[in-house]
């Protein structure tokens, strides 16, 4: 087990101006299940292959337990690393896919299948130590990756979207079975995906990345409940949070037809901010049915069974704005029906040119 740390790495490809990573500082601790997520182009994957030493370090510094390795070869780094393709060899059997590596290092051949049985036992492949993996599921092949992983017994897992290739119900299983292996196992896990879901419900901590730049990294809650910046609070939830341009009207944040409540620490910063144009944002779940809100247009209705999700067009500022409400599953709202709508939680604001959110942070 190990703490890993970047320190102001960066990664900027021949030809290109503009860094893949761009002074990634980011501290991971012995134990810890981090996820790093984005969009596509957003570096993350980047960022992994440059902790496993398939990338260039072209600045900064990247430390396995203390030690800098960025300079270090990929089998120096005692890091086992988990493909998107899951990398098997078809003519292999399960047990030798699992044990290769081992192999290659010059383990007895006791040895590795002692470590090959416990991964097996673990993963719960006993029954299919000899089989090959075209004779496997996805999920069965999947867990066969893994086992090759953890016979090593590295100091540093890495995953690149492990789950990509599983379909949606396979997919939510197994990343279950992922979150309590590392749990029992307590090896250090940085695990990228493009899917903020996933990310979500997996990470002790989730790193969120855009265009190589660390935006913020926080526990799913605090991104959640907390965004630092507008592309957190656009990329974090599904569905994403609501995003209202306004322009200020004085002290006063105006949505439809009533001025938005704003707590002291914002209020205070709008008073001192020189900008006109802001961000308000607000989750679907914190607007609701209310008699003397913003009426409405209901203009599409999408229904997941215990929520429905009620897209709306509300007027504003002389035009109109889309927004999407949470309801109960059990609605009667159709199309066409007009609903007065208001804020009912916390709102969020942002301003519009930098990005930045207003007020204080309350972990601070």
């Amino acid at each position: 087990m190990a703490e890993v740390k970047y320190e102001a790495a960066s990664r900027i490809y021949p030809g290109t101006t503009l860094a893949a990573v761009n002074k990634l500082d980011l501290d991971i601790a012995d134990g810890e299940l981090l996820v790093l997520v984005g969009p596509s182009g957003s570096g993350k994957s980047t960022a992994l292959r440059m902790l496993a030493g398939l990338e260039f370090v072209d600045q900064g510094s990247i430390y396995i337990n203390g030690k800098d390795v960025t300079l270090s070869p990929p089998q120096d780094r005692d890091i086992a690393m988990v493909f998107q393709n899951y990398a098997l060899y078809p003519q292999m059997s399960v047990a030798s896919n699992m044990a290769f590596a081992l192999k290659q290092q010059g383990i007895p051949k006791a040895e590795r299948m002692e470590r090959v049985k416990e991964a097996a036992k673990i993963l719960d492949l006993e029954p299919y130590l000899d089989r090959k993996p075209k004779n496997l599921s996805g999920g069965q092949r999947q867990r066969v990756a893994m086992g090759r992983a953890i016979v090593r017994e590295p100091q540093v897992f890495l995953m690149d979207e492990p789950l990509s290739n599983l379909d949606a119900k396979l997919r939510v299983q197994t990343r279950t079975e992922l979150v309590d292996l590392q749990a029992r196992l307590g090896v250090t896990t940085v695990y990228v995906t493009h899917d903020q879901v996933e990310a979500m419900t997996m990470g002790h901590r989730v790193a969120v990345l855009d265009h190589g730049v660390l935006q913020q990294v926080d526990t799913p809650r605090r991104l959640y409940s907390h965004p630092a910046n507008l592309f957190v609070a656009g990329f974090i939830g599904s569905p994403a949070m609501n995003l209202i341009e306004v322009d200020r009207q004085g002290d006063q944040l105006i949505v439809g037809a009533k001025p938005i409540p704003l707590p002291d620490d914002v209020a205070s910063d709008l008073r001192a901010s020189d900008s006109k144009r802001f961000v308000v944002g607000v989750r679907p779940e914190h607007l609701a049915l209310a008699e003397d809100g913003s009426p409405s247009t209901v203009v599409v209705v999408e229904e997941l069974g215990s929520d429905a999700f009620v897209h709306v067009e509300m007027p504003h500022e002389g035009g109109s704005t889309m927004v999407v409400v949470r309801v109960d599953g059990e609605t009667s709202i159709e199309r066409g029906h007009t609903l007065n709508f208001d804020v009912n939680g916390p709102v969020h604001i942002f301003d519009a040119k930098s990005g930045v959110r207003l007020g204080s942070d309350p972990s601070m």
